[in-house]
């Protein structure tokens, strides 16, 4: 059968695939030129680096603004600076989004929040995780408060959506005001180092207001958040690594509350012998070792990706496998504080718990803890209040919970760090331990 379309149809087919091809090359070689040349990808090749290969379905590409102020009326880009869609990440779905700082600076206005929206929205209905590749300037001002409303849609579907699905958030660019809540919402986030920043006021109103002199990095770049602020969970040399390493944590993660994260099979066995651990942990209880290197003996094939590797270094928490499957690991790190819990390690701490059980990924805690750090500086900056933060998310958690009580289990903190008496479902004390009310 001669299937040659009628009445023009063939024509209206090829302007279409001609659009849809311009479309995809963006606003020209020019401005791909200049975001190259800070040593950043384009929306587009970042989420090719995302997704497995073909399988990105992209959602109102053709979508442009409808301001007519400020000479936005002769500027209408289709995309209207953000791409949005769906693909896989190993054969499981993701939904991601992506701002184009090629166009409008990646700035958001009220068509590229709706698209956001309905990017979030369909994550959420679908129940798979949602990953945003941020690399924009804030609010479309030139929108008015227009734009500032499309921020409060993102953050009320980034709580809607928080414990549901995972939300991780990867900082590529400069996100000031809205654009750096959005992410604080979420699971996780990502940066990358020199050319990602995060901050609610950038340096050039801290002059203003306070007379400080400072530089973007050194106001908000990734190693001031990775282990500073503890806003970034990890920080990588380049966008590639980083794009990598969120693949990976989604392969730990299962794709919603309702689902046990991916096991994998012919790994590590679970009964092998571990006849390092009778020599890692010394009997000196004021001999500090490092907790990383037991951890790597217990898991499988000793790999493990720690959150927030930098920031609150004397707790550590982990993400892993044992016997293929996901397991969260909490462990007092003795080489720095001695494996204290303080303010900041409370608040590590207990956030990760809560997202472990939020996921159905089974807690193991390594305790090693001498008690809480003592001070003023942490009286006065409530560490009872925070320190009751971890208390409660072991408390609440419901999820398979094993303790294993290395060597100091001390007072209070003993009880917090996941003691049977706060409902672990089992309590292993090897021979070096030493749990008491206080040290001798």
């Amino acid at each position: 059968m001669n299937s040659v379309p009628r009445d023009g149809a063939g024509d209206r087919l090829a302007e279409f695939h001609e659009l849809r091809e311009r479309v995809r090359r963006g606003p020209g070689e020019q401005a791909t030129a200049a975001q190259h040349a800070k040593g950043k990808l384009t929306a587009r090749e970042r989420i090719a680096l995302l997704l497995d290969e073909g399988s990105f379905h992209e959602v109102e590409p053709l979508r442009r603004h409808r301001a007519t102020g400020f000479g936005l009326e002769d500027k209408k880009p289709y995309t209207d600076g953000v791409i949005t869609g769906w693909g896989t990440v190993d054969g499981r779905t993701v939904f991601t989004y992506a701002h184009d700082f090629r166009i409008f600076g990646g700035a958001l206005g009220e068509a590229h929040a709706q698209k956001i929206h309905k990017i979030m929205d369909m994550a959420l209905a679908a129940g798979a995780p949602l990953v945003s590749l941020n690399d924009g300037a804030g609010a479309r001002i030139q929108e008015g408060v227009t734009a500032l409303a499309g921020y409060g849609g993102i953050f009320q579907r980034n709580t809607r959506a928080s414990g549901v699905i995972p939300q991780i958030s990867v900082m590529l660019g400069p996100c000031a005001g809205g654009a750096a809540y959005s992410p604080a919402l979420t699971d996780f986030v990502f940066m990358v180092r020199e050319t990602s920043q995060m901050f609610i006021t950038g340096p050039d109103v801290v002059r203003a207001v306070t007379g400080e002199e400072i530089s973007q990095n050194g106001l908000g770049g990734a190693d001031v958040h990775a282990s500073v602020s503890g806003v970034s969970h990890f920080a990588y040399d380049d966008e590639q690594t980083c794009i990598e390493e969120v693949r990976y944590l989604l392969s730990l993660l299962p794709r919603n509350n309702q689902e046990s994260p991916p096991a994998v099979t012919g790994g590590d066995a679970a009964d092998r012998r571990c006849e390092a651990l009778n020599t890692l942990v010394p009997a000196d209880g004021n001999r500090p070792y490092d907790m990383r290197e037991v951890i790597a003996e217990i898991v499988d094939d000793g790999e493990f990706l720690e959150v927030h590797e930098r920031w609150a270094t004397n707790v550590l928490c982990a993400l892993a496998r044992v016997d293929g499957h996901t397991v969260g690991v909490v462990a007092n790190q003795p080489q720095s504080l001695a494996g204290v819990l303080d303010i900041d390690a409370s608040d590590k701490a207990a956030r990760f718990v809560q997202l472990c059980d939020a996921f159905n990924i089974p807690l193991v805690t390594l305790l090693d803890v001498p008690g809480f750090l003592p001070g003023v500086d942490q009286e006065h900056g409530g560490i009872i209040r925070h320190g009751a933060k971890l208390l409660y998310a072991y408390c609440a958690a419901t999820v398979p919970r094993v303790q294993l009580i290395l060597r100091k289990a001390y007072g209070g903190a003993y009880i917090v760090m996941d003691s049977r008496s706060i409902g672990a479902d089992l309590s292993f004390a090897w021979p070096t331990n030493e749990i008491a009310v206080m040290g001798a």
